[in-house]
């Protein structure tokens, strides 16, 4: 062990959790309206507390265990078992314990990412359930085939060159993003989708921790303390501020005006873009990813709610799904991955991701009803759901 590496790692850890609780819950929250606030907060917090523990059961072994088939990694360390203070992580000079909490906080994030696309109209229960068994049929299959040396990984599918991966383009980005746009098509629209954002200020904030954060998501995922853990970081912070502002022009070359939600959104848009890359670029090249980022994504938002009237409530997938593909691809760009790679890897997750979302969808909607009644969404999941209220008033 390395006491250094570990202490980052410690302190990453910490960052990532603190990127869903209270990141992603103030920036969730801040958009959907008032009487919903609430139930955002709920779903995070929940969906936070169910994947420690399923992650400590089954999810850390599916991901990281020593099975050898390359499609998962067996049962060897349920519970953690095997592991004790003293273990260290093959490949690391971390305690591996301390790789399981940092691993941990990614599969907290990532179904909390899929929140976006359903707030407003979906069942506590559903959200649970469906989480629950994503994180451990999709999400963990996925990280082994990509981190926990499976068959996309370098030596596998793709010969000597596998996927270039990061910190999660295509492990929860994309995961996250192509989900939340299967979830939006099978739940439908909102009945209300012309209600601003009710705390643009929440948005903001949330945003700031979320960029805060990041820095243990990326930089953390060089897995020492190192120069590759600061250059990471680095590329991290210039691809967000340089989306802020390409997303903020844009807005003000389209429509007269530069938002404050809009600069915030293109932020997370420059950090999702720069996640599957900042191990293997610098910083020119994070500001390029994030320029071009700031435009892409903003025009996936328009081409998936007006074009292709989807009602994917807080853009999870134009945001996140579509900045994590961009920047997996412009790592073959670049010339630090394979182009077959890159491009297979997504077409392959893209895939499993798609069909296994829908086959959970349609089987946890046999138990739990997948969207809430008329008058609960009128009255808002706040009161109808959980029984309390934000504010005095509906809005």
């Amino acid at each position: 062990m390395n006491a250094a590496d570990t202490a980052w790692i410690i302190v990453a850890t910490a960052l990532v959790l603190f990127m869903t609780l209270p990141g992603l819950a103030l920036f969730y929250g801040g958009l959907v309206r008032a009487r919903n606030v609430l139930s955002v907060f709920m779903q995070c917090f929940g969906i936070a507390c169910l994947m420690s523990v399923l992650w400590l059961a089954f999810g850390y072994s599916i991901a990281f265990g020593s099975g050898t088939s390359g499609y998962w990694g067996g049962l060897s360390h349920v519970f953690l078992n095997g592991v004790d203070a003293s273990t260290v992580r093959d490949g690391t000079t971390l305690p591996e314990v301390l790789f399981f909490a940092f691993q941990m906080t990614f599969a907290i994030i990532t179904p909390a990412l899929i929140v976006g696309a359903y707030v407003e109209r979906i069942g506590f229960g559903f959200v649970m359930t469906f989480s629950g068994l994503w994180m451990l049929l999709c999400y963990a299959p996925v990280v082994h085939w990509v981190w926990g040396g499976g068959f996309l990984a370098d030596g596998g599918l793709f010969g000597a060159t596998g996927l270039k991966d990061f910190a999660g383009g295509v492990v929860v980005h994309e995961t996250a993003g192509l989900a939340a746009l299967v979830i939006a098509v099978m739940l439908g629209a909102r009945r209300n989708t012309t209600t601003p954002p009710h705390n643009p200020g929440f948005v903001m904030l949330g945003a700031a921790m979320l960029w805060v954060g990041w820095f243990g998501f990326n930089g953390g995922s060089q897995l020492a303390a190192d120069g590759g853990a600061a250059m990471a970081l680095t590329a991290t912070h210039i691809s967000a501020a340089a989306a802020s502002l390409t997303w903020a022009l844009w807005e003000r070359i389209k429509y007269g005006k530069a938002s404050l939600v809009g600069m915030v959104t293109g932020t997370i848009a420059g950090l999702a873009s720069i996640t599957p890359a900042s191990g293997f670029v610098g910083p020119i090249e994070a500001l390029l990813i994030g320029s071009v980022a700031g435009i892409l994504c903003q025009e996936a938002v328009n081409l998936v709610r007006n074009s292709l009237k989807i009602d994917d409530t807080l853009d999870v997938f134009a945001v996140h799904g579509v900045g994590g593909i961009f920047g997996t691809i412009m790592i073959a760009v670049f010339g630090a991955g394979a182009w077959v790679a890159q491009i297979g890897s997504l077409v392959i997750v893209g895939i499993f991701t798609v069909v296994v979302t829908v086959v959970l969808v349609k089987l946890v909607s046999l138990v739990t009803p997948l969207r809430v009644s008329e008058e609960d969404e009128y009255t808002g999941l706040d009161l109808a759901a959980h029984g309390e209220r934000a504010y005095d008033h509906t809005s």
